[in-house]
């Protein structure tokens, strides 16, 4: 009989620990423009390399070249840098307004703005997107009033949801913006399932699903990758890999697939990896796949290689399991400063040009507070009405809710 050594189990470690010395080494940037922009009709075998390297516009001078870039015209450029600066915004009120007890829970998008901001401007009236928790970016740059976030934020009496769902999973069909899973994998499958129902109608609105790294380690994720390739489904697979799921490194979720955009290729659908802090290359990659999808020619599936700087929530503390300096030694940088030098190397904007609007930025998000404040808060103020619970599920309310409805006095 063989003598065979006793089995391991490979379990992955990150690169470093709290209190090591942060390491991006496995993370390999190409040159800025040096990444080909293929025809896209192209298939995903020929275009299998998108899937190993990184799509960048923007190089360490601030300049946009190469292929991807020359996209975006001058207001829209100014645009984009203005909703990254309102999330940014956003998100630092909303985090304050946690710790001050007016809201039980919140989440951050701090160095991940460019992803939703710019993918939001690449879609059309009508094209629906199914976020996770971390793509409010989406709203905001669809013109979504911020006062009305914060009302769901609250669940106070205009919370637009009545208070069902958690804080920060919005909705809004007008904005195509399907309702957040706090199950992320979900999403996955019910884009999928929209896309197929658009083409089945033969209409011409496409889907954008959203996940996290770590959750593509879901089955919902590799059912919807079976559905999308076999029916060519119009919609467009998104995964932000912002290097950790809650406490976890990515390493566990991407196994040994080398990229999270490496497992579109077993599927046969066209994969690319983009510098998710680029707001020109996250911009100019979602407008080539959504143009694929929008001339059915099926799914596309894009990494965006970002970095969650703040914690996972407000119910998280990242010093647990990452060096507190990590964040600054992510070799991408920081989103809002990367395009805000583009646009001054351009001579379309000025340091205090950004002074100023950030200052007109942080009166307009508090003015949007205060009047979402007036309507109440977790600890104060007016509340949905207890009868909105008992609305919305059943076209004539069934005998036994009415009875409940009756003993609660609503």
């Amino acid at each position: 009989m063989d003598d065979f050594q006793p089995l391991t189990l490979h379990v992955p470690e990150p690169a470093v620990r709290p209190g090591g010395v942060p390491d991006f080494s496995n993370v390999k940037i190409p040159r800025a423009g040096a990444v080909p922009r293929p025809d896209i009709d192209i298939g995903s075998e020929v275009i299998r390399d998108l899937a190993f390297s990184i799509i960048r516009v923007l190089n360490r001078e601030g300049e946009a070249v190469g292929p991807w870039s020359g996209l975006l015209s001058d207001d829209e450029l100014r645009e984009g840098l203005r909703h990254m600066m309102i999330l940014r915004t956003f998100d630092a009120r909303m985090l304050l307004s946690q710790r001050q007890g007016k809201t039980s829970f919140y989440m951050q998008h701090l160095g991940e703005e460019a992803i939703s901001c710019a993918f939001q401007k690449a879609l059309s009236p009508g094209d629906m997107n199914f976020p996770t928790y971390r793509q409010a970016g989406l709203l905001i740059a669809s013109g979504y009033p911020l006062t009305e976030m914060m009302c769901q934020i609250y669940s106070n009496s205009k919370d637009p949801l009545k208070g069902r769902q958690l804080p920060v999973l919005y909705s809004s069909k007008a904005h195509g913006f399907f309702t957040v899973s706090g199950n992320l994998a979900t999403q996955y499958i019910q884009a999928v399932g929209w896309a197929m129902a658009s083409a089945i109608r033969n209409d011409t609105k496409i889907a954008a699903a959203w996940i996290g790294d770590g959750s593509t380690a879901e089955s919902d994720f590799h059912a919807a990758l079976v559905f999308a390739s076999t029916y060519k489904a119009p919609v467009v697979l998104n995964i932000v890999n912002n290097q950790w799921a809650i406490s976890t490194f990515q390493g566990i979720a991407r196994g040994g697939a080398g990229t999270f955009a490496a497992r579109g290729l077993g599927f046969g659908i066209p994969s690319l990896r983009v510098d998710g802090n680029d707001y020109l290359a996250v911009h100019a990659v979602a407008k080539w796949a959504i143009e694929r999808a929008r001339r059915n020619l099926g799914p596309t599936l894009v990494e965006y290689v970002t970095y969650r700087v703040g914690a996972h929530s407000t119910s998280d503390d990242p010093s647990a399991y990452r060096p507190k300096t990590e964040s600054d030694a992510w070799p991408l940088g920081d989103p809002v400063i990367r395009l805000k030098n583009h646009l001054i190397l351009r001579g379309l904007w000025s340091e205090e040009r950004h002074k100023q609007a950030e200052a007109e930025i942080l009166d307009t998000v508090i003015a949007a507070q205060k009047e979402a404040e007036s309507y109440g808060t977790l600890h104060s103020g007016a509340r949905p009405s207890a009868q909105e619970m008992f609305e919305g599920v059943y076209a004539e309310m069934p005998p036994h809710l009415l009875r409940q409805c009756q003993r609660a006095g609503v």
